[in-house]
């Protein structure tokens, strides 16, 4: 398994850094995937057919709203993010799912997965672009990252799926469930999600505070 450094995430980060722009090509995020070896070390086949819009909504100054690769300040990421589809998703049932594979550190990942949000119920209206609106509370809400000082930058992934017939009786994870050591490929396969049908994601540094 690879974990890239930083730095390995230069050129990718060059392209793709486009702050409040969000993904416009299914082909650059499954690029932007790809260079950043994430179908490697999550274990899923990223192939998406739709595009998943993640927004941060700021304080002050224009909300942030991904582009596959993006480096966001980590003061930027409190959230809740607000989700979005673009494509031929139908209307729902989804679930949408953020884990970050790289804690505690992209060189010693000994805790990942981190489960940083986890919800199912989530319907799709509006057009051209399709908001998510979950009609049940989420199994796990979002928690905002937390990489520890010294830390290369993680890789925050977002991912969507389509939502099997009888997820909502899954009784693998609940609000009291450990986040930490998380397999969402295994939850995956367990509960019938299959493979992401879209995602993103974002890279965050430690606070350069701490």
């Amino acid at each position: 398994m690879h974990f890239p450094s930083l730095a390995h995430l230069l050129p990718v980060l060059s392209f793709f850094i486009t702050t409040n722009a969000q993904d416009t090509s299914l082909a650059a995020v499954k690029a932007a995937f790809d260079a950043a070896d994430l179908p490697e070390d999550i274990f899923f086949t990223f192939d998406p057919s739709v595009l998943l819009e993640v927004t941060f909504p700021e304080a002050s100054g224009k909300d942030i709203v991904l582009h596959a690769g993006i480096h966001v300040p980590r003061n930027d990421t409190a959230g809740p993010p607000t989700f979005a589809v673009i494509g031929p998703a139908g209307k729902g049932p989804f679930v949408v799912a953020t884990i970050d594979p790289d804690a505690p550190t992209p060189q010693d990942p000994t805790s990942a997965e981190i489960r940083h949000f986890l919800g199912g119920n989530f319907f799709a209206s509006g057009e051209p672009v399709q908001h998510l609106t979950n009609v049940t509370p989420a199994i796990s809400e979002f928690r905002q990252p937390t990489p520890p000082a010294g830390s290369d930058a993680h890789r925050y992934t977002f991912l969507l799926f389509n939502q099997p017939p009888g997820f909502n009786g899954q009784n693998l994870v609940n609000s009291t469930t450990s986040v930490s050591n998380f397999n969402l490929s295994s939850f995956a396969l367990a509960t019938g999600l299959g493979q992401p049908i879209g995602g993103t994601f974002m890279l965050v540094a430690p606070d350069p505070t701490t």
